[in-house]
């Protein structure tokens, strides 16, 4: 297990998972145990991603057709099974096969799912080093070229998103969803490996994280009957308002948009914890750095300040992005080629290069000195303190002042949320936060120190127009053996977007929720 430390300063060390671990699972054949137990009835089914030697032995390779060519003596099908990018090709010779595989033969169409039986041999074309000597070749499920809505063309991600269900099929989404479980299965193996414990914090909560009110409501009542609504009362009088006491949770209820608090309750016992799941934001958004509903990547770490937090989101980031570079190549390459021809070199320099750390006031110094050279080519070239950055801001302190991954920290107490701790040394004008930004996004990581002293975070929650009362059990770890502690948010289609040189974050995830789309 490899030990790495990432900076000047650090108050923790954290370890890098090894990849090797991963890419040595991909090799697991789920047929070892029956091969074990005795003679085999049937040939082992293979993974194509396996195929890696010449073998005597037949086996099965089950998947889908991506191309047929039939020639007077042999026909060429291609298969792929999703395991890789490139897929098969299946060889087989007229006068080696049956009838009734000659039938299925000609039966074959683009995306009809089938299972071929033979043995992998020496390619004889240059386009791969091994194919698969055909012995027969059966239909499962036939794919009529007349109907099937995906011919073997090039379709807009546009198109391809309003048949979502059939898109895993294009290259270009099977290729993000492989470097996405990569990515998935590398934060978590980092995070256990560091020692943190996986919490599941709920969906559904009375709790608005970010203060922000960008909720969608949970509710049992029936909206199609609006008059039967039960209506708050002041007495006798109604005041207007829906009386969410009668509902289901006895309360108003939202999907939430952060699992931090929930998370926040375990790390004040356990030590260091995250948690990896869905989150909601009602937020009248069509840009392609947005979704409704998306996952966050959410650690959270006791008797810790700003820079463990910042030592933990880089050691993290270079260790999952190390992980894809290393098992994901074929995929990579594909992106490489079609979308990003700088995308591994970024790649790799975010692994290999210290991320760089900024002040805020620093910032905006810079941005300002830049703007006044010709403020005709910013969107928004009113750059001042308090300004909350937008994405031509972050990407030119990435891609152009430092061409690095750079941490912002320090940002103004106005633009950041109520649970961030106030900087003591500025009078609490700052708080202790910082956002990290990435050559190509922009943001990808926010994080702060959360405010452990209970008389200011009291104050700061009734100043920004909170009850306090609704924060009960969020004030009680405070109360109760209060301690620094910090955490960050990783949006992890962000991450996805970012790893795979995409541009719109609605091919990060498989179903994109945004406004005025709920389908599938």
């Amino acid at each position: 297990m490899a030990v790495f430390l990432v900076g000047n300063q650090r108050n923790r060390e954290f370890r890098s998972s090894s990849s090797s671990s991963i890419r040595a699972s991909t090799n697991i054949d789920t047929n070892d145990a029956a091969a074990a137990a005795g003679n085999r009835v049937t040939p082992r089914r293979i993974k194509i991603i396996n195929v890696s030697q010449q073998s005597d032995e037949i086996v099965l390779i089950k998947g889908w057709v991506k191309t047929v060519r039939k020639q007077k003596t042999l026909a060429f099908v291609e298969v792929n099974d999703g395991s890789t990018l490139s897929g098969i090709q299946c060889v087989l010779p007229f006068d080696d096969i049956d009838e009734s595989t000659k039938n299925d033969i000609n039966k074959l169409t683009t995306g009809c799912s089938v299972e071929v039986r033979g043995q992998i041999t020496p390619s004889q074309g240059g386009k791969q080093a091994l194919e698969i000597s055909g012995k027969s070749i059966r239909i499962i499920g036939e794919c009529p070229a007349d109907t099937f809505p995906l011919a073997k063309k090039r379709h807009s991600l546009e198109y391809l998103r309003t048949m979502a269900h059939l898109r895993p099929r294009t290259n270009t989404i099977a290729a993000v969803a492989r470097v996405r479980s990569t990515l998935a299965g590398a934060i978590h193996q980092f995070f256990q490996h560091n020692g943190f414990i996986y919490v599941q914090t709920p969906l559904i909560t009375a709790s608005d994280c970010e203060g922000a009110g960008e909720m969608f409501r949970v509710t049992t009542f029936d909206l199609n009957n609006v008059t039967a609504l039960p209506m708050a009362k002041n007495g006798k009088e109604k005041t207007g308002g829906v009386d969410f006491s009668k509902d289901f949770f006895g309360k108003p209820a939202f999907l939430t948009v952060s699992g931090q608090l929930g998370a926040e309750t375990h790390a004040c016992a356990l030590g260091d914890v995250y948690t990896f799941g869905p989150t909601f934001r009602a937020e009248n958004s069509q840009t392609s750095r947005h979704l409704a509903e998306f996952n966050m990547v959410e650690p959270e770490m006791a008797f810790a300040d700003l820079e463990s937090a910042m030592d933990n989101a880089e050691a993290m980031l270079k260790t999952v992005v190390k992980t894809v570079l290393d098992n994901c190549e074929e995929d990579l390459l594909f992106f490489v080629n079609f979308y990003d021809k700088g995308l591994k070199e970024r790649l790799e320099k975010l692994v290999t290069k210290p991320f760089i750390r900024l002040p805020y006031r620093d910032a905006i110094k810079y941005l300002q000195e830049e703007i006044a050279k010709d403020s005709t080519k910013w969107q928004f070239p009113d750059v001042r303190f308090g300004t909350d950055l937008a994405t031509e801001h972050e990407r030119w302190l990435a891609e152009s002042k430092f061409e690095s991954a750079l941490f912002v920290y320090n940002y103004p107490k106005s633009i950041k949320a109520f649970y961030m701790r106030d900087n003591d040394e500025d009078g609490g004008e700052t708080v202790n936060a910082m956002d990290l930004l990435v050559p190509g996004v922009g943001e990808l990581v926010g994080g702060s120190q959360r405010e452990e002293r209970l008389e200011v975070l009291e104050k700061k929650m009734v100043d920004l127009g909170l009850s306090p009362e609704d924060y009960w059990w969020y004030l009680d770890l405070r109360r109760f053996g209060t301690v620094p502690h910090a955490g960050y948010g990783l949006g992890f289609e962000r991450l996805v977007t970012y790893v795979c040189g995409i541009e719109n974050i609605r091919e990060a995830i498989a179903f994109p929720r945004f406004p005025g789309n709920a389908e599938f």
